[in-house]
């Protein structure tokens, strides 16, 4: 019988060809694949042609295979032979020599053949456990692969959670059917070839047919009701997915959680969805109570019919007692490879359940792909230029409007403005994230579309505003940068981006854990990290992306005096939101609504008394304010403490 939970796959739907640019849309009407198409897929995974050892494996296993079904048939024969022996000593129907033909011998007999059946059975699965698992890991990484490949719009428009979960089933199901179609897909139609064979050669028609119909109405019971389980499993998996996002959602989000004492609310919001699972996880497990009794109902007449057809012929005298042992040992052999036929159909049917979203997943095509023709980029100067760019996320709210402007090899420019008018979205585009409507970006002269994003992402180095690091060691988030670098070369970025010191007084120094997401750090030392991780990378362009936004006054401080250092020599472009860690960039270009609506230096912009000067002021007045508000808690606490001595 089977679980309501189990679950299988099939190998990912090709992937459609998409418009340049465009992400493909969910493909709501895919075809069900069926086993036979399941298969095909699955062979050059099963049958590698760069692995002789693993198509050993196949065919041994399929020997194996082989041999287990004649043994398995030869049992219930066995069990006859002891039956006539006993009731009949002289008969004359048991194929044996007169020595073995005796009950004791033949008893034995059943034993050996009933346990090499299990040893060949075992030898089959312990040989194919190998070609099995090599597939699950070929296929679980072209899909890893592939979600690398797809577009930031893709995993900015994804939950995590969700996404996981989906995948997570995905592969459970494919390692499922991957040994299904070998190790139970197989042997099925071979023991049922088999024990029907038998049933036309020992008996008649008459019971060959009775099995016929048996089979016939067991499979179409099953088709029936399991079309009815699949949307009782489709909502199953919907309510698991969402109980497993809100779970993940609320835990990331734990402090805000605390902030704002809404345990009891998350509480009663994952319950909520875990009531739903529940409710669909018992009309599971009743569907599949009906769906079992239904089967054994049908196999039960089935069975009841030859025994009486048996009983009947035994009373004529052309059947002995020991081919009523023989009919029914076969029935229920032959109930196994049956249930499996069965089995069979419900997993395909629920695999496409299962991983439906994974196919939807697998079926996305990159957003930005590297041209045929594309080039590695060829740094000599390593200069900048936006040229008419027009971008928009979407067609209805136009983001950057013809923004042209230069970063000369060397030089730091700046871009400033209020949020929204599109800072962020240069320095994606720059990236190669996303691709601009119209406009070119070019860096010495070479088009970003026409040139590898590998060679691209190798030549920037990004210290982003939300530094979010890897659940690992410090050591680990720096050498990041650069995979290959040495010790020292590590400790000699965490000093340039003055932060060695501090690593240095932690118990564990480089091999502390900074926890998920960086959250045993605060905001300044994962700015550090960030730094020093660029600095190991050694890039000749530098993408500095409102590094400092979050941080006080203090640690601003701090973080600009670590980025002078960096940003010499190289060609520097800064997103900010502090004007004042951008006073001494070559330019800066002032964009409001998605146009540059002035540029130049720092002096020159508060001379001109415009849209620059104004955002200067309002943010002079607003560091005087903290600056005032810091003074007096600092008078207050020295206060308290000399009333207290």
């Amino acid at each position: 019988m089977s679980h309501p939970h189990s679950a299988s796959a099939s190998v990912p739907a090709p992937k459609t060809d998409a418009a340049p640019g465009k992400p493909d849309a969910p493909q709501k009407h895919r075809r069900e694949a069926t086993l036979a198409q399941t298969v095909v897929q699955l062979w050059p995974y099963v049958w590698p042609h760069d692995r002789g050892d693993l198509k050993f494996r196949v065919i041994a296993a399929l020997g194996l295979l082989l041999i287990a079904k004649l043994i398995t048939v030869l049992v219930p024969y066995s069990f006859k032979w002891a039956t006539d022996a006993i009731a009949t000593p002289d008969s004359a129907d048991i194929p044996l020599p007169a020595l073995l033909a005796t009950p004791v011998v033949i008893c034995v007999i059943y034993g050996l053949l009933r346990s090499f059946m299990q040893f060949f059975t075992q030898a089959r699965d312990a040989l194919f456990a190998s070609v099995a698992m090599y597939a699950v890991r070929r296929i679980a990484n072209e899909v890893f692969v592939h979600l690398h490949q797809l577009s930031l719009r893709f995993h900015l428009e994804r939950k995590t959670g969700g996404l996981t979960r989906v995948l997570e089933r995905g592969r459970e199901a494919i390692q499922q059917i991957v040994r299904m179609s070998i190790l139970t897909g197989v042997p099925t139609v071979v023991e049922f070839a088999l024990i029907l064979g038998i049933f036309l050669w020992a008996f008649d028609w008459r019971y060959a047919l009775t099995v016929v119909v048996m089979i016939w109405l067991y499979l179409w019971f099953t088709r029936v009701a399991t079309d009815w389980r699949i949307n009782i499993r489709r909502n199953m998996n919907e309510s698991d997915t969402d109980a497993n996002v809100k779970a993940i959602d609320s835990l990331l989000n734990y402090e805000t959680v605390k902030y704002f004492g809404a345990e009891k609310r998350e509480a009663e919001r994952y319950d909520r969805s875990m009531e739903r699972y529940e409710r669909n996880s018992v009309s599971s497990y009743v569907s599949l109570a009906i769906l079992n009794s239904g089967q054994g109902f049908i196999f039960s007449m089935a069975l009841m019919v030859v025994m009486i057809l048996c009983v009947i012929d035994i009373r004529e005298g052309r059947n002995t007692i020991g081919d009523f042992v023989l009919l029914n040992g076969l029935m229920i052999q032959l109930y196994q490879p049956l249930n499996f036929m069965g089995m069979v159909y419900r997993e395909i049917k629920q695999a496409i359940i299962d991983i439906e979203s994974m196919f939807d997943v697998l079926g996305q095509n990159p957003e930005i792909k590297d041209k045929p023709t594309a080039k590695p980029l060829q740094i000599a100067q390593a200069a900048i230029r936006f040229e008419n760019v027009h971008f928009a996320y979407d067609p209805a709210r136009p983001i950057l409007k013809g923004v042209s402007f230069e970063v000369p090899a060397g030089h730091t420019v700046a871009v400033v403005g209020p949020s929204g008018a599109g800072k962020s979205t240069i320095s994606r585009l720059l990236y190669r994230f996303y691709e601009p409507q119209s406009g070119r970006i070019t860096i010495d002269g070479q088009s970003l579309s026409d040139v590898t994003q590998e060679s691209l992402r190798g030549a920037i180095g990004m210290v982003p505003q939300d530094t979010v690091l890897f659940n690992d060691t410090i050591a680990y988030n720096i050498r990041y940068g650069r995979w290959e670098a040495s010790e020292e070369e590590v400790f000699a970025a965490a000093k340039l981006a003055q932060i060695d010191d501090f690593i240095r007084s932690l118990p564990q120094g480089y091999a502390s854990q900074v926890g998920e997401r960086g959250l045993k750090l605060s905001g300044g030392e994962k700015q550090r990290v960030a730094i020093a991780r660029t600095i190991l990378k050694g890039p000749p362009i530098l993408l500095l992306d409102e590094v400092t936004s979050a941080l006080d006054s203090f640690t601003e401080r701090e973080i600009q005096s670590a980025l002078d250092r960096v940003v010499k020599g190289r060609t520097t472009l800064v997103i900010a939101h502090r004007l004042s860690t951008i006073v001494n960039a070559d330019e800066i270009l002032v964009l409001d609504a998605g146009e540059i609506v002035e540029r130049g230096k720092h002096d020159d912009l508060l001379a001109r008394g415009g849209v620059y000067a104004a955002m200067w002021n309002r943010q002079r007045e607003v560091d005087a304010a903290e600056e005032t508000l810091r003074r007096a808690e600092a008078e207050e606490g020295r206060s308290v403490r000399i009333a207290k001595e």
